[in-house]
C-alpha cells in the first residue's frame, strides 16, 4: 500500500522516475506488503509494480514466499483421505480464532514509540493476509462468512485499543505519524477486500486529539514569542529588512514607504511572529486531512475550527496572561493595543490563506468564518483597562504621600510637591501616547481615544481622591489656610 501510494505520488508528478529503493527494501520486511499475487488489487497493480521492477530485481515477496503453507495442505489432505476433513476444518478454524485473540493483544506501551504500533498493524495485516491466501488456495477450508466475522471482531478490538492508546499521546508529530500508519494499514486491509470505514471514521476522532496536542503545543510557542518580546516598535536600517518584514506580515503604509532610512513600524517583533506561527498551525492542520478521503469542504471547515480555537482561546489566553501580568509598564500596554490592532486587520488575509490551501471559496454555505478578530478586539480592551486601572494605582501612590496641615495659619507660596510630581508623571505618561509611531488612522484614533479615555479618568480618580481627602473622618477641624493651600492643588490641576 505504501509503495502504491508512493507510485501514485511520483506518476502524478513527474511521468516517469525509477522508485526510491530505499522505501522498497525498508518496506519489504515488514509484512504490510505480502500483497503480490494473493488480493484482487495485487493483479491491477502489477503491471505498474513490474514497470518498477525493471529497475531491480527483487520481487515484493507475498504470503506464499514469506509462510510455508504445506503442513496445512497436507493435514487437509490427510484428513480427506480419511473421510474426517470437517474435524480439520472445525480445528484449524478453532486453533486460528484463538491465535487472532493474541494477535489483537496490543502491547500495554504501544503509545510510546510509532515501532509499537507499526508491530501492532503488522501482525494484524500479517494474520489475515494469511487467512486470505487459504481462502483462495484450498476449497473451502475457511470461508468468506468466517473471516468476515474474524475480521468484525478485529476492527472492535484494533478500534478500542486506538482509541486507548492514542489518547495518552501528546507529541503532535506522534499522533501525525500514528495517522498515517493507520491510513496505510486501512489501505492495505481494503486491497483485500475488507471494510474499512470505521478506521477512517476512528480517525476523525483522533483528529480532535491531534488538534488538542497542537493548541498546547502553540501555546508555549506564543508564550515564548510573548515573554521575549521587547515591545517596541521595529527599527529598519535599510530596503532589505523592511522587503523582509513586508515579506512575512501583510501590511501596507504610502506614508512609511515614503519616508527616508531608518525608519520604525508601528508594530514590534511579536506582530510578525505570531502572524508566522498562526500559517505553521494552518499547515500543521492540513497534513492530517491528507489521505482520509475528505472532501474539501470538510478539509477547509476542519481548519477554520481549529483556526478559530488557536485564536479564540489559546492566543487570547497568551494574550491576556501579559497584559495582566504584574511588572507590565503602559508603553509595553500600549504597544500590545497597536500590535492587536494590526493583527486584528490581518485576519482576512489569514483567510485567503486557507482558502488558497483548500480551494474552498469563502462564499460558499458551509464555511465557517474565522472569528479570531473578537480576540484581537478583547485583548485590546483588557489592555485599555489594565492602563486605567494602572494609572489610578500610580495616581493613588502619589496621593498617599499627601501631607496636609489641616491647622495651618497660612497657605504655603506654591501647590503641594507630591501634587507637582503627579503632574509631572501624568504629563510625561501621556507623551508615550502622542510619540506612537505608526500610520495616521491607528495613530490618531486608537492612541489617540485610548490617551482621552485615559485623561479623564485619571482626571475623575484624581478629582475624588481629593474630595475623600478633604472629607475624612481624621479631619474634625479645618484652618482658612489649609483650605487655601489646598485649593492651590485644585487650581494647579485644573492649569
Amino acid at each position: 500500500a505504501q509503495q502504491q501510494r508512493n507510485l501514485d505520488n511520483i506518476v502524478s508528478q513527474h511521468p516517469r522516475i525509477s522508485g526510491g529503493k530505499k522505501s522498497k527494501k525498508e518496506v519489504c520486511a515488514s509484512s504490510d506488503l505480502e500483497v503480490k499475487n494473493t488480493s484482487p488489487m495485487s493483479e491491477q497493480d502489477s503491471g505498474i509494480l513490474d514497470v518498477e521492477d525493471e529497475d531491480e530485481d527483487e520481487e515484493v515477496p507475498g504470503a506464499q514466499d514469506l509462510v510455508d503453507f504445506s503442513p496445512v495442505y497436507r493435514c487437509l489432505h490427510i484428513y480427506s483421505v480419511l473421510g474426517a476433513r470437517e474435524t480439520f476444518e472445525s480445528y484449524y478454524r478453532k486453533q486460528r480464532r484463538k491465535q487472532a485473540r493474541l494477535v489483537l493483544q496490543p502491547p500495554s506501551n504501544m503509545h510510546e514509540t510509532l515501532d509499537g504500533y507499526r508491530k501492532y498493524f503488522n501482525q494484524i495485516v500479517g494474520f489475515f493476509v494469511v487467512e486470505d491466501h487459504i481462502l483462495h488456495t484450498t476449497q473451502g477450508l475457511v470461508n468468506r462468512a468466517y473471516i468476515d466475522e474474524l475480521w468484525e471482531m478485529a476492527l472492535s478490538k484494533t478500534i478500542a485499543a486506538l482509541r486507548t492508546h492514542s489518547s495518552y499521546c501528546s507529541d503532535p508529530s506522534l499522533v501525525l505519524d500514528l495517522k498515517n500508519l493507520i491510513v496505510l494499514f486501512a489501505d492495505t486491509l481494503q486491497g483485500y477486500g475488507f471494510p474499512v470505514n470505521q478506521l477512517f471514521d476512528m480517525l476523525l476522532e483522533i483528529q480532535d486529539q491531534y488538534s488538542e496536542t497542537l493548541l498546547k503545543k502553540w501555546s508555549g510557542v506564543f508564550r515564548n514569542i510573548l515573554d521575549s518580546d521587547n515591545y517596541s516598535p521595529i527599527p529598519v536600517t535599510n530596503e532589505e529588512v523592511y522587503k523582509k518584514i513586508v515579506g512575512q506580515f501583510p501590511f501596507q503604509d504610502a506614508e512609511l514607504e515614503k519616508q527616508p532610512f531608518p525608519k520604525k513600524f508601528p508594530f514590534s517583533e511579536f506582530v510578525p511572529k505570531v502572524y508566522n506561527q498562526i500559517k505553521e498551525f494552518i499547515y500543521a492542520c492540513l497534513k492530517f486531512s491528507e489521505d482520509l478521503h475528505l472532501s474539501s469542504t470538510e478539509v477547509d471547515d476542519m481548519i477554520r475550527k481549529s483556526t478559530n480555537l488557536l485564536l479564540t482561546r489559546t492566543l487570547s489566553n497568551c494574550l491576556q496572561n501579559v497584559i495582566k501580568r504584574k511588572n507590565v509598564g503602559l508603553t509595553e500596554l500600549v504597544q500590545i493595543i497597536i500590535n492587536t490592532t494590526h493583527l486584528e486587520k490581518s485576519c482576512k488575509f489569514l483567510e485567503e490563506f486557507i482558502t488558497n490551501i483548500t480551494n474552498v471559496l469563502p462564499e460558499t454555505v458551509h464555511t465557517t468564518k474565522l472569528y479570531g478578530t473578537t480576540t484581537f478586539k478583547d485583548a485590546r480592551h483588557a489592555a485599555e483597562e489594565e492602563i486605567y486601572t494602572n494609572l489610578n494605582q500610580k495616581i493613588d501612590q502619589f496621593l498617599q504621600l499627601a501631607d496636609y496641615d489641616w491647622m495651618a495659619m497660612e497657605p504655603g507660596s506654591k501647590a503641594s510637591d507630591y501634587l507637582v510630581d503627579l503632574i509631572g508623571f501624568l504629563r510625561s505618561t501621556f507623551a508615550v501616547f502622542t510619540h506612537l509611531p505608526g500610520d495616521v488612522d491607528v495613530h490618531s484614533t486608537m492612541s489617540g481615544k485610548v490617551a482621552q479615555t485615559a485623561c479623564m479618568s485619571a482626571c475623575k480618580h484624581l478629582s475624588t481622591s481629593l474630595m475623600q481627602l478633604l472629607l475624612e473622618a481624621e479631619v474634625r477641624q479645618l484652618t482658612l489656610g489649609a483650605l487655601q493651600q489646598f485649593n492651590l492643588d485644585v487650581e494647579e490641576c485644573e492649569r
